[in-house]
């Protein structure tokens, strides 16, 4: 079905490179105008000149620290006064570290927790007003597997990524009766900038370890966020859409 997303403008968080660009790019060919947002500008401006070659108008760049509610403020603004409205937000930005319990430092830990975790709950704070005006909304939340599951380090991932889960659950049923539906998504190891950061050792056992013996590509997890974002997901809410090659199935 072509054009899933036309109408509808959308935020999509750290769009600069890997899941975030996969999403905008194929949140543009669906029809949507969309707001790239990334603390990487050459790199997000890149990509946002890109799109608009194909789709002239369609794609916008904007500095965004997901940390800060100035910038959340200032976007939303921008994105209401340059498009008319916000229909949805994807929270996609984010970082890891593999430190376990005993090795994280203090200031590792908070750094992780400001991005990934209250990076979220500030761009649902920020956008649920806009959402409102414009009548609905859907906020997609990147979570991870590891927000599901266990391993032998990544504390602070793990702590932040279950935090989406079970904090997007609360927004879905705090966002119910204004009509904004909000999901999680959860993705296994995918070809992206911070998983290329990886030992080939360990991206080969993670990648061999579920019921397809290889990694996901970043359109893989775009396409489940795709829909999410539509209106073809209208009933759903307060969910988890699992990306991972059958990894937590076994």
């Amino acid at each position: 079905m072509p054009n899933r997303l036309n109408g509808k403008v959308a935020l999509v968080t750290g769009a600069a490179r890997g899941m975030g660009a996969a999403e905008a790019s194929l949140f543009v060919n669906e029809g949507a105008r969309v707001v790239l947002a990334d603390v990487l500008d050459e790199e997000g401006r890149h990509i946002a000149d890109e799109l608009n070659r194909s789709h002239a108008g369609h794609a916008l760049y904007l500095h965004l620290d997901v940390r800060k509610t100035a910038d959340w403020q200032d976007a939303v603004a921008m994105v209401e006064r340059t498009f008319g409205s916000l229909n949805i937000l994807v929270n996609n930005a984010g970082i890891y570290s593999s430190s376990g319990v005993e090795n994280t430092t203090e200031e590792e830990w908070q750094r992780i927790v400001d991005i990934n975790q209250k990076g979220v709950w500030l761009g649902m704070k920020a956008t649920a007003p806009a959402m409102r005006r414009a009548g609905s909304g859907s906020i997609v939340n990147i979570s991870s597997i590891f927000g599901l599951i266990g391993s032998g380090g990544s504390a602070a991932y793990h702590g932040t990524k279950g935090a989406i889960r079970i904090l997007s659950k609360a927004a879905a049923a705090e966002f119910g009766s204004s009509n904004i539906r909000v999901n999680s998504v959860h993705p296994g190891i995918i070809t992206t900038p911070m998983v290329q950061s990886l030992s080939p050792e360990a991206r080969q056992a993670v990648a061999t370890a579920g019921c397809i013996k290889r990694e996901g590509q970043p359109d893989e997890v775009a396409y489940g966020v795709l829909f999410l974002a539509s209106d073809e997901a209208s009933y759903i809410t307060g969910a988890e859409l699992v990306i991972d090659g059958g990894y937590t199935a076994l």
